[in-house]
């Protein structure tokens, strides 16, 4: 992951709306979430969430598919993946950690199943 790429994917982060509707999208898992599942479970405007997942696309977070007059959103699990990945590359000066570092999911949502995404 390049640095322009990153700072993307943070800034996309940077703003409440836009990490609350992430993190969701994360603990749907890969069946995702429909605009309305989603503008219900924030309690945010429907013009509101459609700029903020725009945004997310944008920065590759979340993806979008058409399953029949239903458009469905997805966390970009492989891309957030590589987001941690690139945060954490030379953690300790290259040595390992004194503690080992929990999973993705575990660490985004403590409270999470640990078979809620497939990261």
């Amino acid at each position: 992951m390049e640095d322009e790429d990153v700072v993307k994917a943070l800034g996309a982060l940077a703003q409440p709306h836009r990490l609350r509707a992430f993190r969701a999208l994360v603990v749907a898992g890969q069946g995702g979430l429909t605009p309305g599942v989603l503008m219900t479970r924030l309690d945010i405007p429907a013009n509101t969430l459609s700029f903020h997942l725009k945004e997310l696309t944008h920065a590759g977070l979340v993806t979008q598919t058409r399953d029949g007059r239903n458009l469905i959103y997805r966390a970009a699990f492989e891309r957030m993946n590589a987001l941690l990945g690139f945060l954490t590359a030379n953690c300790c000066e290259g040595t390992d950690c004194a503690v080992p570092p929990p999973s993705a999911c575990q660490t985004a949502f403590p409270t999470a199943s640990p078979t809620a995404c497939d990261c």
